[in-house]
């Protein structure tokens, strides 16, 4: 099952300075952190704080050629956890039919913002992640889960490269 989910935030993991994109869900309280990479982090908040740039970024010009091609993106997915790295799918629609792209998360939550399409996730990658992280959280940082839970808007303030 794929939940819906919505971009709550972007912000510096007070542990490791890696930008986090926080994913919650669009009805009720799933949560998500994906660790991204810094150009990624920044493309995905040029597009969340609507800045323009005078020539088209990577995602803006795979968004032109999408759009070119009388393409659209029916939504994008976060589809697999393995050995801590995430996968994402991005659904083109073409002539009536769906086409499935490999992509990192990043990249495809970065499409999904600049042409306003719709993000889930698979149930289990949720659970997955939560195993991954209580696990991690015995052996190192109990800290960051309890971060994590505890986030509030304040916390997630514009992202600063």
């Amino acid at each position: 099952m794929q939940i819906e989910m919505k971009i709550r935030g972007l912000m510096m993991d007070p542990v490791t300075n890696v930008p986090i994109v926080i994913l919650k869900g669009a009805e009720g309280s799933a949560l998500l952190p994906i660790w991204v990479g810094v150009y990624e982090a920044n493309a995905i908040a040029l597009e969340i704080e609507k800045i323009a740039t005078p020539r088209p970024m990577t995602h803006d010009l795979l968004k032109n050629f999408i759009d070119g091609l009388s393409c659209s993106v029916s939504r994008v997915v976060v589809n697999e956890l393995k050995n801590d790295t995430f996968y994402a799918i991005i659904w083109l629609e073409l002539d009536g039919k769906l086409i499935s792209i490999d992509s990192r998360p990043s990249d495809a939550l970065a499409l999904a913002l600049r042409t306003d399409s719709p993000i889930f996730v698979e149930e289990r990658v949720l659970k997955v992640s939560k195993k991954v992280v209580a696990t991690k959280e015995k052996s190192s940082d109990e800290n960051l889960k309890r971060w994590l839970e505890n986030l509030n808007d304040e916390d997630l303030g514009k992202y600063k490269m």
